[in-house]
């Protein structure tokens, strides 16, 4: 699969006279992982990325199942299941009968997990408007448009077959 990707980066370098070529796409990994692994360092406490993720998934989706959260957070139940226990022994997370199926559980923040993922979040957030600030306004307004092709890489289908946004195409500014 890599080298599939490699291939594909090739030859749309080669087609159309795209400026993608494979150092750029490397570049791009590369960049992508190392700012995720410096956000990842703004959190205070000792939870773990993964416990990190699954909380932020539970504030966001609602009360799920353990075999929900481990579909979402695409890692194997038993896994799933540690780091909702120890989630739960730090009070982030509750564990709940299902009222209407009492042979299921669900897990749902608690305030002391939505106060702890806020704060994770506004530090995080924090940090980043930090670094940004210390930007061009120029630069700042490319990252912003590179915000929202990102986005498209992340999810394709979110924009639908219209493309990415104006902002992302660079129309719609002075």
């Amino acid at each position: 699969m890599p080298d599939q990707v490699l291939t594909s980066a090739r030859a749309a370098a080669r087609g159309g006279g795209d400026d993608l070529d494979p150092e750029t796409v490397s570049r791009l990994r590369m960049a992508v992982a190392r700012l995720a692994r410096l956000l990842r360092q703004q959190a205070d406490g000792d939870a773990t990325p993964s416990q990190l993720s699954a909380l932020a998934t539970v504030t966001r989706l609602g009360p799920l199942t353990l075999g929900e959260l481990a579909a979402v957070e695409r890692v194997r139940p038993p896994s799933m299941t540690r780091i909702v226990g120890a989630l739960e022994e730090a009070g982030l997370l509750v564990r709940e009968v299902d009222p209407a199926d009492r042979r299921v559980a669900r897990v749902r923040v608690s305030d002391a997990g939505r106060a702890f993922a806020e704060r994770t979040r506004n530090q995080r957030d924090a940090w980043l408007a930090d670094r940004l600030a210390r930007l061009r306004p120029s630069d700042r307004r490319d990252v912003a448009r590179t915000v929202a092709l990102l986005e498209l890489l992340v999810d394709p289908e979110a924009h639908g077959a219209s493309g990415p946004p104006a902002a992302a195409r660079g129309e719609g500014r002075p």
